[in-house]
C-alpha cells in the first residue's frame, strides 16, 4: 500500500517538482532525500528522484530506482508517467509511449501525460494514434481553439484532408462572437484552412474561401500570392496578370514573380519582344531593380542579348557589384553568351583605359569590377584558363591590394591550379586585410583544412568565437553546430591519418542531425500556443526528409569510406596517431598527442575560469550539469577501435541509401558495404540503382565485374529463394 505523506512534506514534495522543472538538481535532490527519510517507500518521491538523478547523467541509477519504485507503488499515474519519461530521453519512443498510456488508464484525466502522448506519437509519426489523443484532448477541454486546430492537423498529416476540414470548419460555426481584426491566431487558422482547401485540388473553392474568408488576414502578402496563383491555375489571366504586377509592384526584385507574370501572358521563348517590352518597363518604373534588368539576358539571344548584357555589365561595372559574375555565370550553358560576356568586359576596359575621364577614388569599380569579373570568368571551371586568370587578378590587385574580394579569387586560382598551400597561404593574407569579417574568416580556416592545417584553422576560427565556452573553440563550433567545419576537419584528419578524430566528426555530424529531429519536441506544442500552424506543417514535413541534406550526405559518405577502409586493412590503420606508425615516428606522434590533450585541458580551465569571473552563479550551473555535458571519448578513441567497422558503417549508411537514392556514389557506398557484408541480395539492388543512374560510370562497371565475380564463387552455396532472387535482380 502506497505510504500518505504529511501536508509538510506534501509540500515539499511539490517544491521537488518545482525544483526539477527549473533544473535546480541539487535542491530537488536534498528535498526528494528529506522526504525519502522518513517514507522510504514512497513511490513518487523515489520517481521524481530518478528524474533528477537521469538529468544529472546518472541513467542506469536512474531506471532502478524508477523500477524500484513502481514495485513499491504499481498503481501510480506518476511513477508511470515517470517511466515513460525516462524512456523518452534516452530515445526509447516504443517504450515511452506504453509507459505513457498505462499511465493514463491510472489517470485518464490527467491532461499533461495526455500532452506527453500526443507529443510522442506525432514525434514517431503515429499518426492514427495522435489522432485518438488530440480528439481525447478536445473532448477534455473544448473551449480551446488550439485542441481544434491540433485535432485538424492530426487528421491532416494522417491524411485525411475533408476531415481537417471539417473540424476547422464546426469550430469556426461553434464561435458567438466574432474574432478581432489583429487575432493572429484565427489569420493563421483561415490560411491553414484555405491550405487544406487547395490540397485536396479544389481551386476554385480555394480561391473563393480566399477572397470572402482571408480578405482580411495579417499575412497579406501569402493572401496576395495564394490568389495570383489560384487565378493563374483557374485560367483567369487577365486577373492574375493583374495579381501578379500588384505584387511585383510590391516587390520589384523578386524573380519568381517576373517569371510567372510571363507564363500567365502565354509568352514563349520565341516571343522575346514582347518578354523584353514587360522587362523594360519595370525597368524604368524601378531604376533600381536588379531583376528586370538581369532576367531579361536569359532568354535574349544574338544582338539583342548583346546590347541588352552591355548595359548591364556597364552599369554593374561603374556600380563595382561583387556579385556581377555570380549573377551571370548561370548563362554559360549556352556558348554563344559565354563567349560574348568576357568580350564585352573587355571592351568596357578598353573603352576606359581609352578615355581620359578622371579614375574613380573607389577602386573596386570601373576597371577595377571588369578586371575582377574577367578573372573570375577565367577561373570558372566551364570557362578555365587559370594562367589568364592570375593575370587579370594580379592587376586588379596592383588597383587595389587592400580589396579582399580580389585576394580571395587569387587564393581560388591557386587553389585550382592544385597548389593548396599557397591557396591557403593567399587565403590567410585576405583575411589579414579585414579581421573583422567573419566571412573572410571562415574561408581562411576552411583552406587550411584543406591545407591539412587542422590546429591552425582552429585558431583562426577562435578568433570570432566565444571566449568563455567552456572547451575553447571546438566546444563553441559544435554548440553552433558549424557541419561545415566539422567535416572539413573530420576530412583533414581522415588525409593525416588520423582515424579516430576523422570518425568523431562524423559521428558529431550525425548526431547534429539527430538533435535537429529532437528539437521537433518543443514545436509540438509552441507551435499550437503561438498559431503557427502553417510554418509548424512544414516543419513537419521538412522534417520527415532532414536527411537529404547535403550536409549530412557528405559526413555520412566519408564515414562510410573510412570505415570500408578499417575493414579491409585493419592492421594498416593506428586509431590515433594515423597510417603504419611504427618506431621514432610513433613515437613523436604519440608525444604530439599527449601534448595536444594538455593544451586542450589548459584552454578548457582557463575558459571554465574567464566564465567564473563573468558570472559565478553560471559557473556553478555549469558545475552542476557537468556531469551530464561530460563526453567519455573526446578524441574518438572508442570509435577507432570498433571490432565491426561495417556495422558502425551501417548506421551512415541506411539514411543515406533511403533519402538520397538517386545519388550514384550513394549506391556506390551500399554496394561496397553490402557485398563485405554478403548481404548480396542488398548489393545487387545497390548496382542495378547505380546502373539506372549512370551505367557508364567507371565505378558502375567495376562494381559490375566484382559482383559477377563474387556470384561466380558463392551463388550454388546460398539458399534457392536468395539464389532466385539474385537471378532476378542480376538479369
Amino acid at each position: 500500500m502506497p505510504q500518505i505523506l504529511s501536508t509538510k512534506e506534501a509540500n515539499l514534495f511539490r517544491q521537488v517538482i518545482r525544483d526539477y522543472e527549473e533544473k535546480r538538481y541539487r535542491a530537488g535532490l536534498k528535498a526528494a532525500e528529506q522526504i525519502l527519510k522518513r517514507n522510504p517507500k514512497h513511490g513518487d518521491t523515489m520517481s521524481m528522484k530518478a528524474l533528477i538523478m537521469n538529468a544529472q547523467g546518472k541513467t542506469e541509477e536512474a531506471f532502478n530506482l524508477a523500477k524500484e519504485a513502481l514495485k513499491v507503488d504499481f498503481k501510480s499515474h506518476i511513477c508511470w508517467h515517470v517511466y515513460g519519461i525516462l524512456y523518452r530521453t534516452n530515445k526509447n519512443f516504443e517504450e515511452a509511449i506504453k509507459a505513457y498510456k498505462f499511465a493514463l488508464k491510472l489517470e485518464p484525466e490527467s491532461q499533461q501525460i495526455q500532452r506527453d502522448l500526443a507529443i510522442l506519437q506525432v514525434q514517431t509519426r503515429d499518426y492514427e494514434g495522435y489522432v485518438q489523443s488530440r480528439f481525447a484532448m478536445l473532448k477534455a477541454r473544448p473551449q480551446l481553439r488550439q485542441n481544434w486546430t491540433a485535432l485538424a492537423i492530426a487528421h491532416h498529416l494522417e491524411g485525411n484532408l475533408q476531415e481537417a476540414e471539417r473540424i476547422l470548419t464546426t469550430y469556426e460555426k461553434s464561435v458567438s462572437v466574432a474574432p478581432s481584426k489583429t487575432d493572429f491566431e484565427n489569420s493563421e487558422a483561415l490560411l491553414y484552412k484555405n491550405s487544406i482547401i487547395s490540397e485536396q485540388g479544389e481551386t476554385e473553392r480555394a480561391l473563393e474561401h480566399l477572397e470572402q474568408e482571408c480578405k482580411k488576414c495579417l499575412d497579406r502578402l501569402a493572401v496576395m500570392e495564394l490568389r495570383a496563383r489560384y487565378l493563374a491555375e483557374l485560367g483567369r489571366k487577365e486577373e492574375a496578370e493583374t495579381a501578379y504586377r500588384a505584387l511585383i509592384d510590391r516587390n520589384p526584385d523578386h524573380t519568381d514573380y517576373y517569371k510567372r507574370l510571363v507564363d500567365v501572358l502565354g509568352l514563349t521563348a520565341e516571343d522575346e519582344a514582347a518578354q523584353k517590352a514587360i522587362f523594360d518597363e519595370y525597368s524604368a518604373k524601378y531604376p533600381r531593380s536588379d531583376a528586370a534588368r538581369r532576367l531579361p539576358l536569359d532568354f535574349l539571344t544574338g544582338d539583342e542579348f548583346r546590347t541588352a548584357a552591355k548595359a548591364y555589365l556597364g552599369l554593374m561595372f561603374n556600380k563595382g557589384v561583387p556579385s556581377t559574375f555570380a549573377n551571370l555565370k548561370h548563362l554559360y550553358s549556352d556558348s554563344f553568351k559565354k563567349d560574348t560576356l568576357p568580350s564585352l568586359a573587355e571592351e568596357y576596359l578598353q573603352e576606359a583605359e581609352g578615355s581620359n575621364a578622371e579614375a574613380s577614388s573607389d577602386s573596386s569599380k570601373g576597371v577595377g569590377a571588369a578586371l575582377f569579373f574577367l578573372a573570375q570568368h577565367y577561373n570558372y571551371h566551364m570557362s578555365r584558363d587559370l594562367t589568364k586568370a592570375l593575370e587579370y587578378v594580379e592587376k586588379a590587385i596592383q588597383l587595389d591590394p587592400k580589396s579582399v574580394d580580389f585576394q580571395m579569387t587569387k587564393a581560388r586560382i591557386f587553389k585550382h591550379q592544385g597548389d593548396i598551400a599557397k591557396a591557403a597561404e593567399a587565403m590567410d593574407q585576405a583575411r589579414l586585410l579585414d579581421t573583422k569579417d567573419r566571412y573572410i574568416n571562415t574561408k581562411a580556416a576552411k583552406y587550411q583544412l584543406r591545407n591539412n592545417e587542422n590546429e591552425k584553422a582552429l585558431n583562426t576560427l577562435g578568433l570570432f568565437t566565444r571566449a568563455e565556452t567552456v572547451g575553447g573553440p571546438l566546444a563553441d563550433l559544435i554548440d553552433m553546430q558549424a557541419m561545415w567545419f566539422l567535416t572539413e576537419d573530420g576530412e583533414a584528419w581522415q588525409r593525416r591519418g588520423n582515424v579516430a578524430l576523422a570518425l568523431k566528426r562524423y559521428h558529431t555530424v550525425f548526431n547534429i542531425f539527430d538533435i535537429w529531429q529532437e528539437d521537433q519536441f518543443d514545436f509540438h506544442s509552441f507551435s499550437l500556443r503561438k498559431g503557427q500552424i502553417r510554418a509548424y506543417v512544414d516543419m513537419i514535413r521538412w522534417e520527415d526528409k532532414l536527411r537529404e541534406h547535403p550536409f549530412y550526405f557528405r559526413a555520412a559518405l566519408d564515414a562510410v569510406k573510412l570505415y570500408l577502409s578499417m575493414y579491409d586493412k585493419p592492421e594498416g590503420v593506428n586509431g590515433a596517431n594515423g597510417n603504419n606508425a611504427n618506431g621514432e615516428d610513433a613515437a613523436e606522434k604519440k608525444k604530439a598527442a599527449k601534448k595536444a590533450k594538455k593544451e586542450a585541458q589548459k584552454a578548457e580551465k582557463e575558459a571554465a575560469e574567464r566564465a567564473a569571473k563573468q558570472n559565478p552563479n553560471k559557473a556553478q550551473k555549469d558545475k552542476e550539469e557537468e556531469v551530464k555535458k561530460k563526453d567519455d571519448d573526446p578524441n574518438g578513441v572508442k570509435l577507432a577501435e570498433t571490432k565491426d567497422p561495417l556495422g558502425d558503417a551501417m548506421k551512415f549508411l541506411e539514411p543515406l541509401l533511403q533519402f538520397s537514392p538517386k545519388n550514384i556514389e550513394g549506391q556506390i557506398a551500399g554496394f561496397e558495404v553490402y557485398i563485405r557484408r554478403k548481404k548480396y541480395v542488398l548489393a545487387a539492388k545497390c548496382l542495378k540503382a547505380a546502373q539506372a543512374l549512370d551505367e557508364n560510370h567507371v565505378k558502375v562497371q567495376e562494381l559490375a565485374a566484382t559482383m559477377q565475380k563474387t556470384m561466380d564463387g558463392v551463388l550454388e552455396s546460398l539458399a534457392p529463394k536468395v539464389q532466385e532472387a539474385l537471378k532476378t535482380e542480376l538479369a
